[in-house]
């Protein structure tokens, strides 16, 4: 499950995005989305849709169950 916290992050990085501004589109806090990159929390579906509509992956890519975005 490692790959998922580290193609959020890498995601992110990638859009030029800070945490903070990434929580607000997903309406939560930094924090909790900080909790999500490090693997601290269970990222739920809903917000896995979310990140993967956003930045137009799909959520296998997200999952780390496919290598094609």
């Amino acid at each position: 499950m490692i790959i998922l916290y580290t193609r959020i992050r890498d995601l992110r990085e990638d859009a030029d995005l800070s945490q903070k501004e990434i929580a607000k589109i997903l309406n939560c806090s930094q924090q909790v989305y900080s909790n999500y990159e490090l693997g601290q929390r269970d990222i739920p579906t809903a917000i896995l849709i979310k990140l993967a509509k956003f930045y137009n992956v799909s959520a296998d890519y997200i999952l780390g169950l496919s290598d094609s975005k």
